[in-house]
């Protein structure tokens, strides 16, 4: 299961390695669409990537810091710095290919 975070903890949950966070709201269709893909994801890429979902709702600082115009909205951490936004909805095999190039670039790096 994914871990949920908010303003005050996300900085402790991005701190080191590779971390997804998923920017959604209760109410985004393609946000409810992405749930489960990033569940399976997460269950395959966890000796990899920290997985953490973010409600733009209850965590509206984190969305104006990071300029959240659309969800669903993917940070990636890199030893607490974001590095790059993806924006809208992916399926499996698309997203799980930007994982697995992310991962590979972190090991070459």
């Amino acid at each position: 299961m994914v871990t949920k975070v908010t303003d005050q903890t996300m900085t402790e949950y991005t701190k080191s390695g590779l971390t997804i966070v998923d920017l959604w709201a209760p109410w985004c269709g393609p946000c409810l669409m992405m749930a489960p893909v990033i569940d399976e994801l997460e269950q395959e890429f966890k000796a990899d990537i920290q997985f953490v979902k973010l409600n733009i709702d209850e965590n509206k600082e984190t969305a104006l810091e990071y300029d959240v115009m659309s969800i669903p909205s993917f940070l990636l951490f890199k030893d607490g710095k974001a590095i790059e936004k993806v924006v809208g909805y992916h399926d499996k095999s698309e997203f799980s290919a930007y994982l697995s190039e992310k991962i590979t670039q972190n090991k070459t790096v």
